[in-house]
């Protein structure tokens, strides 16, 4: 294996900046992962216990609003169910520029690559009122901290998690032999989304040796998950499926419903060998190549099955691969990617940043990532943001990247750099000589960094 700082930068990092010098080898990239995150601490984004009560209060304040339409309280009802709404915002807006800075000023760029690699994986958004708001602070909560962990682990937190609860809409899953079933005629009855975005997306894969039988009895041992007025995880005993239930083979549950019985399944599901493969393939599809080699995959997945899902050992697998480091770079970078790197490269102050009004933050840094193909925090499905490169390279969505990039750079600093010095720091040994030439023929600065930003090279890696 040939390490190449610039190449380990721009692939599994956040792009190349000149205030930061890129890792010195791949052990050097494990350490850092393994060290305090320190980044985390500079630029905080809320956890999702921390705002999860801002649900309750946004539910009763939009009963209020409805209980005093045609009441002398009307008025205030109405502004502050707005007031709360636009809190909500600002708090998205900076959540957002948070997470943005920690991908400009970190030397630690594969951690921040794997948290959205991971929050991606674990696709939950609120479909609701101030639910709609929690993405961050769930990808805090329940990605952040096990990044560097046991795959079950995370699995666990997500498939427990409020926020996913209601992306599925299994806390109002119950078991149709259920004492609350034989107590209220009105409930949702069985609910499998939960069951069948586990299995087909979060372990085994689309392709993976299950059955809908497996799906069903999966759903029934899930009743029971559930969310509380507060927004925070809750088991009810009441809503599960009595007996047992049969998984893979496996038999599950069984006497008293226990939460241990559900997570029993979720730690057997996580070391499969079907999900090992299954993130292996991800992972490698994600940071070398839409079309990895069989050998990269089958050394990932071996050395997950062999650490029983320690994600650490599986990065390590990537990274003494050799096809992690062919020098081609093919990878198109997603919106949200590309313009943080654009921002790294750019070294963009994060007092600049800070600075910024939630108008500007979302002008500038967020509403500009939909017309390149990613409405940020919203993707398409449970199964997140597409792999393949064909999805970002379309018309508009380029069209997207050149309008940002010609306009964006001049509100980010106040002095641009000289486009043949940028070059440099954006792309290092990879700024080849039509990227150069760009540079020296660029009539304005402005238009010679827009250039650069826009090339191919910068936009892959």
């Amino acid at each position: 294996m040939q390490f190449d700082g610039d190449l380990a930068e721009i692939r599994f990092g956040a792009g190349l900046s000149p205030l930061l010098p890129p890792p010195a080898s791949a052990a050097d990239m494990l350490e850092r992962l393994q060290e305090t995150d320190v980044i985390a601490q500079r630029f905080p984004v809320s956890r999702f216990e921390d705002v999860a009560a801002g649900v309750q209060e946004y539910r009763q304040l939009r009963r209020a609003r409805k209980e005093q339409q045609d009441a002398a309280g009307a008025g205030a009802a109405q502004q502050a169910f707005k007031s709360s709404r636009r809190s909500q915002n600002r708090l998205r807006f900076e959540w957002h520029g948070q997470r943005l800075l920690r991908m400009v000023h970190s030397r630690d760029g594969f951690r921040e690559r794997l948290a959205l690699f991971w929050a991606d994986h674990f696709t939950a958004q609120g479909k609701t009122g101030a639910w709609r708001h929690l993405a961050a602070p769930y990808a805090e909560s329940v990605i952040r901290p096990h990044v560097v962990g046991r795959f079950e682990d995370m699995l666990i937190a997500a498939a427990t998690s409020p926020l996913m609860l209601q992306y599925l809409d299994q806390s109002r899953s119950s078991g149709p032999g259920s004492r609350a079933a034989a107590r209220r005629k009105r409930l949702n009855g069985l609910n499998e989304n939960l069951a069948r975005e586990v299995l087909e997306l979060h372990t085994l894969g689309v392709d993976g040796p299950y059955s809908q039988a497996d799906v069903r009895q999966l759903a029934e041992l899930f009743t029971g998950l559930s969310i509380s007025k507060e927004a925070s995880f809750v088991f009810r005993p009441g809503m599960t499926e009595p007996g047992s239930e049969a998984v893979l083979g496996g038999t599950y549950g069984g006497g008293k419903p226990k939460l241990e019985q559900v997570l029993e399944v979720l730690r057997d599901l996580a070391r499969h060998p079907a999900t090992a493969r299954h993130l292996a393939r991800k992972l490698a599809v994600h940071f070398v190549s839409d079309t990895p080699e069989t050998a990269l995959v089958d050394h990932m997945a071996a050395r997950y099955l062999e650490s029983d899902g320690a994600l650490l050992a599986v990065y390590e697998a990537l990274l003494e691969h050799p096809q992690a480091w062919a020098p081609e770079l093919k990878n198109v970078k997603p919106p949200f990617d590309f313009v943080a790197s654009a921002c790294r490269a750019l070294a963009v102050p994060a007092a600049r940043i800070e600075t910024f009004k939630p108008g500007q933050k979302n002008r500038l840094l967020l509403a500009p990532l939909t017309p390149m193909g990613q409405r940020w925090e919203f993707s398409s499905g449970p199964d997140g943001w597409p792999e393949a490169d064909t999805a970002w390279i379309t018309p508009q969505a380029l069209a997207a990247r050149l309008r940002w990039t010609m306009a964006a750079p001049r509100r980010l600093l106040q002095e641009l750099p000289d486009p043949r010095d940028f070059a440099q720091n954006a792309l290092g040994g990879y700024a080849n000589e039509r990227v150069r030439f760009a540079a020296r023929a660029a009539e304005t600065q402005a238009e010679g960094i827009g250039l650069i930003l826009s090339s191919p090279a910068f936009q892959r890696r």
